[in-house]
C-alpha cells in the first residue's frame, strides 16, 4: 500500500503562485510514476502533470509553461507542483496520484486551490 498526503493548497489571486506538495510513504518501491490531477466542480478529474521514476515529465496543454512538477527521492518520495501565473480556471481540488508498476492507482485526499479574479 502507498499512502499520499498533499499540502499547500489555498486561496490566491489571479497571476499569483502556489506550490503543492505530496508525501508518499509505504511501498514506494512499487511506484512507477507520480502525477497531479485536478477536479473542478461538476467536471471530471483530469491529469495536470506527471513525472516518471526516470524524471520524464508531461503536462496538460492548459498548464504548459506555467506549472512545473518535480520530485525528491531522498528518503521517501516527495512530489511538488509549482503553479505560477494562476488563472481562475485553475480553481479545483488537486489530487496527488501514484501509479504502481502493476497499474494500481493510489490517491491522496485532495487539496483545494482557489484562484480569485
Amino acid at each position: 500500500q502507498v499512502q499520499l498526503v498533499e499540502s499547500g493548497g489555498g486561496l490566491v489571486q489571479a497571476g499569483g503562485s502556489l506550490r503543492l506538495s505530496c508525501a508518499a510513504s509505504g511501498t514506494i518501491f512499487s511506484i512507477s510514476a507520480m502525477c497531479w490531477y485536478r477536479q473542478a466542480p461538476g467536471k471530471q478529474r483530469d491529469l495536470v502533470a506527471a513525472i516518471t521514476n526516470g524524471g520524464s515529465t508531461n503536462y496538460a496543454d492548459s498548464v504548459k509553461g506555467r506549472f512545473t512538477i518535480s520530485r525528491d527521492n531522498a528518503k521517501n518520495i516527495m512530489v511538488y507542483l509549482q503553479m505560477n501565473s494562476l488563472k481562475p480556471e485553475d480553481t479545483a481540488v488537486y489530487y496527488c496520484n501514484a501509479r504502481s508498476f502493476k497499474g494500481i492507482d493510489y490517491w491522496g485526499q485532495g487539496t483545494q486551490v482557489t484562484v480569485s479574479s
